[in-house]
């Protein structure tokens, strides 16, 4: 997997230079003149841990939890704070973790944010089943949420099973949604488990969208290394014909597609804290995309906590980019929605898109990856599967080694992928 991502990097960038991340770091962030630039909010608390899971995440604890949110606002503030005037942004997301186990402090995080940021696209929040209940989402919408996602992974029990997940509350959870309204309802599912079938994913997409969602999310399952899943991983072969089949469902049900795994039933429903240019990032584990650099914070909480405690941003890595490097993050994360308007390409970085990676966008039509409708490339069925298959390996190869250290080390020295 490394050699099939090394060379890539070494093609898209014409250079042998890795990503270098290094323990250095900048207190004052140069934000102000990023734009399309949203927000994200990390919340790593859980009550029970998903073995599954790779994401930043501790076991619940109402004084680690409450002196967390302390250190969060004044992480918030010491960024926001730079913005002088205030800073229009396009989103504000929380994940986690659990975030509803905050709802009681939602608000005041959220105006705390406020004080420096304006935001036009909306608040979205992830849910686990058990926190979708009528007081908790009318505790969200209180404090400003419009949008949430419900990490469903399945409907069926067996599946549930296989991921360690307890069974739902499913009357009760479609009940909640129909008492308390939100511009966007997403559920998220997981394909590509062992012995899963269209019909059965099928199944789910009717479900969700018979009571309540009007958005899907549809993830591969990855196997992470440091993860204490059992689950193996389906070949390749099944996997593409399961994604091609639930695309053709989804768009033959009138459904949008708006990225490789996300599907609309309304064209005002979208959830996704992917798809954006620039980023900031607050909380554990939380990342920031600028212009020139990405940095990610610590994954400990206490060590999270000390250096806010101090006075300092809790950055545990940053990576300084070379232009080559910033296309190449621009363009992979961008591909996500499926299209690259090469407009978008040009206003980012001030150079043609042809000009730079012509050569691979014609290839990529020859193999029949993508076609250029109305001047934007497109992904066809073949090229958003292929893209899935890349992705998988820039997980494992990438994600998965990162993530690995800096959960064992709060600040790891140097890390180069």
């Amino acid at each position: 997997m490394g050699v099939i991502t090394d060379l890539t990097r070494m093609w898209l960038t014409r250079s042998t230079r890795r990503f270098i991340f290094t323990s250095e770091y900048d207190q004052r962030l140069s934000f102000r003149d990023c734009p399309n630039l949203g927000l994200y909010v990390h919340i790593p608390f859980c009550k029970s841990i998903c073995n599954f899971c790779p994401y930043c995440k501790t076991t619940y604890s109402e004084g680690l939890c409450s002196r967390y949110i302390d250190a969060l606002i004044r992480e918030i503030h010491m960024t926001g704070e730079q913005a002088g005037l205030g800073k229009t942004v396009t989103s504000l997301y929380f994940g986690g973790g659990t975030p509803a186990l905050v709802a009681d402090r939602m608000k005041e995080i959220v105006e705390a944010i406020r004080q420096h940021f304006f935001i036009t696209e909306g608040i979205g929040v992830e849910l686990h089943p058990d926190n979708v209940t009528v007081p908790v989402l009318q505790t969200l919408k209180e404090a400003g949420v419009t949008r949430i996602s419900i990490g469903i992974q399945s409907f069926q029990k067996k599946y549930q099973d296989i991921l360690g997940r307890r069974a739902m509350d499913i009357s009760a959870l479609f009940l909640a949604l129909k008492t308390v309204d939100f511009e966007t309802v997403s559920m998220d599912f997981i394909f590509a488990l062992p012995g899963q079938t269209f019909e059965d994913l099928r199944t789910d997409i009717d479900m969700a969208f018979e009571n309540g969602a009007n958005h899907i999310a549809i993830y591969p399952f990855i196997d992470f290394t440091f993860t204490t899943s059992p689950v193996g991983a389906m070949h390749k072969k099944e996997k593409r014909w399961l994604l091609d089949e639930i695309t053709k469902y989804c768009l033959d049900k009138g459904c949008i597609r708006t990225s490789i795994w996300t599907f609309s039933s309304e064209k005002h429903a979208g959830y996704s804290s992917m798809t954006r240019d620039n980023f900031l990032g607050f909380g554990c584990s939380a990342t920031t995309l600028l212009r020139k650099q990405f940095k990610i914070n610590t994954f400990s909480v206490e060590e999270y906590c000390r250096r806010i405690d101090k006075g300092q941003l809790p950055t545990s890595l940053t990576l300084r980019f070379s232009l080559r490097q910033r296309m190449v993050y621009y363009l992979f994360w961008t591909a996500y929605s499926t299209k690259i308007n090469p407009a978008d390409f040009e206003g980012f970085f001030g150079v043609p898109l042809e000009k730079m990676y012509g050569l691979e966008l014609n290839l990529a039509k020859l193999l029949g990856f993508v076609t250029k409708q109305g001047g934007v490339y497109r992904m066809t069925l073949k090229g958003a599967f292929y893209y899935h298959y890349y992705e998988n390996f820039y997980t494992l190869s990438y994600i998965d080694k990162m993530w690995g250290i800096m959960r064992k080390d709060a600040f790891p020295p140097r890390i180069e992928l």
